[in-house]
C-alpha cells in the first residue's frame, strides 16, 4: 500500500500544481475573454474528446496487461498506427470546416478547425505513452506531463488574451499539450527511443490487434458513449441557448469537472495497474477498493458540504460578479462530482474481468438518461434545469455502476476463497 500512496502522491503533486495554476489564472482568464470565447473553447474541446478516443481505438488500456514488455510495446505501435490514420483524415476535413461548424449553429468553430488534427495527434500521442509509462512506473514523466502542460497553457492563454489573439484560448489549448510532449519525449528519451525503433513482425501486430480486440470492440464504443454522454451538455445546449450562455456553464464545467477528471485520472493510473497486478497474482482485491472509496467519502462529502455554502460567493469573487450563476452551476453538480470520484477511479474493472460489453450496455443507458434529462430543460427552456437533471441522473447512474464494480471484485474473491479451500 505504501508503494501505492507514493506512486498516487507524484501524480496528485503535479495535479496540486496543475489546478493551482489553473485556478489562479481564471480571474485574469475571465476579464481578458468574453463568455463566447469559452463557449467556443468548451465546444472545441468537447468535439477533440471525442476524436481523441477514436484516435487509438482504446488500444492504451490494453498496455498495461500483457505480462510481457515485448507485447505491450506492439500494443503501443498498434495505437500508433491508429492515431496516424485518423489525424490523416482530419487535415482532409479542414476544407470543410464551415460545413462542421453548421452541424453545431456556431459559424466562429470554422475558423479554427484547422487547430483540430495538432490537438489530436498530441493527446492521443500522450494517452499512449501515458500508459507505456504506467507500466514502466515512470510516474515523475505523467507528473511532468500535467504539471508543465497546465502551466505552459495558462501562459499561453494570459499572452494571447493580453495582445487579444482571436482564438487564443483554442491555440493554447493546443501549443501546450504539444510542447509538454516534446519535453515529456525528451526527458524519457531513453523510453522512447527503445519504444520506437523496436519492430516486431507484421504477425505480432496482428496478433496483439486480435488478442485485445475487446478494446476496438466494446470499450472504445463505451468511452465513445461516455464521452459524448458527458459533453452531452454542450453538444445539445449550444446549438439551443448559445455560445454566450454556454460560456457561463463553461467556466463552471472547467473550475468543477476538469480539476475532478484530473485527480481520478490520477488515482484510476495506479489503482488500475496495482489491481491487474493483483488479479495476475491471484490475490483479493475488493478491500483494497473498498479502502479508496472509504477514503474519497471521508476527504470529499466536507468538503463539498461547505463548497455549496459559499459557491457564488466564490466564483463572483474569483471571476467577477457576472459569474455568479457559474457558482449555481457548480453546486447542481456536486452530487454528481462525488460520484464520478468514487465511480471513475475504478472503473478499470471491467477491462481487468472482460466485461466491457456490459459497461457498454451501461453506457447506452447512461445516454439515453441524460438525454431526456437535457430534453426536459430544453422543452421548458432552463438552462439551469438541464444542467441539475442531467447531474442528478448521472449521479444515480454512476452509483449503480459502482455496485456492480464491487460485486464483480467480490465475485472474484470469493472464486478465490473456494478455489484455495477445494485445493
Amino acid at each position: 500500500m505504501n508503494k501505492i500512496i507514493k506512486d498516487s502522491a507524484k501524480l496528485l503533486s503535479a495535479n496540486v500544481i496543475a489546478q493551482a495554476v489553473g485556478l489562479a489564472v481564471y480571474p485574469v482568464l475571465s476579464r481578458l475573454y468574453s463568455p463566447d470565447d469559452f463557449g467556443l473553447l468548451n465546444l472545441f474541446m468537447s468535439i477533440g474528446g471525442v476524436l481523441v478516443l477514436l484516435s487509438t481505438a482504446e488500444y492504451q488500456y490494453a498496455i498495461l496487461l500483457p505480462k510481457s514488455d515485448d507485447k505491450a510495446r506492439a500494443v503501443t505501435h498498434v495505437g500508433m498506427v491508429i492515431l496516424a490514420a485518423l489525424t490523416f483524415v482530419l487535415l482532409l476535413s479542414v476544407p470543410f470546416s464551415n460545413s462542421v461548424a453548421a452541424l453545431f449553429n456556431t459559424p466562429s468553430l470554422a475558423r479554427f478547425w484547422w487547430v483540430m488534427p495538432f490537438y489530436v495527434a498530441a493527446l492521443g500521442l500522450w494517452s499512449l505513452l501515458n500508459y507505456y509509462y504506467t507500466r514502466m512506473r515512470r510516474f515523475s514523466l505523467i507528473g511532468g506531463f500535467q504539471a508543465s502542460q497546465s502551466i505552459a497553457g495558462a501562459a499561453f492563454k494570459v499572452g494571447f488574451g493580453g495582445v487579444h489573439l482571436p482564438g487564443g484560448l483554442i491555440v493554447s489549448c493546443v501549443l501546450a499539450p504539444l510542447g509538454s510532449l516534446i519535453g515529456v519525449i525528451i526527458c524519457g528519451w531513453r523510453k522512447c527511443v527503445s519504444l520506437l525503433l523496436i519492430r516486431y513482425p507484421m504477425t505480432t501486430y496482428k496478433q496483439v490487434a486480435g488478442e485485445f480486440s475487446r478494446f476496438p470492440k466494446y470499450s472504445l464504443p463505451r468511452s465513445l458513449l461516455n464521452s459524448v454522454s458527458i459533453n452531452l451538455p454542450v453538444f445539445m445546449l449550444t446549438p439551443v441557448f448559445g455560445v454566450t450562455e454556454m460560456g457561463f456553464f463553461s467556466m463552471a464545467f472547467a473550475l468543477a469537472f476538469r480539476p475532478i477528471n484530473m485527480i481520478c485520472a490520477s488515482f484510476y493510473q495506479v489503482l488500475f495497474r496495482q489491481t491487474a497486478d493483483f488479479v495476475n497474482r491471484r490475490q483479493p482485491i475488493l478491500a483494497f477498493l473498498m479502502r479508496y472509496l472509504v477514503a474519497v467519502i471521508l476527504i470529499t462529502v466536507p468538503v463539498f458540504v461547505l463548497l455549496y455554502c459559499f459557491l457564488p460567493d466564490i466564483t463572483a469573487w474569483l471571476l467577477g460578479k457576472d459569474y455568479v450563476v457559474s457558482g449555481e452551476y457548480i453546486r447542481s453538480l456536486l452530487v454528481w462530482l462525488l460520484m464520478v470520484l468514487m465511480a471513475t477511479g475504478i472503473n478499470f474493472i471491467p477491462d481487468i474481468f472482460g466485461k466491457q460489453r456490459v459497461m457498454m450496455w451501461i453506457e447506452i443507458g447512461y445516454l439515453i438518461v441524460r438525454v431526456l434529462a437535457l430534453g426536459l430543460g430544453i422543452y421548458i427552456g432552463s438552462l439551469m434545469f438541464a444542467v441539475r437533471w442531467y447531474a442528478y441522473s448521472s449521479a444515480i447512474v454512476l452509483l449503480c455502476e459502482l455496485v456492480w464494480f464491487l460485486i464483480v471484485a467480490y465475485r472474484f474473491d470469493r472464486q478465490l476463497y473456494e478455489d484455495a479451500h477445494i485445493g
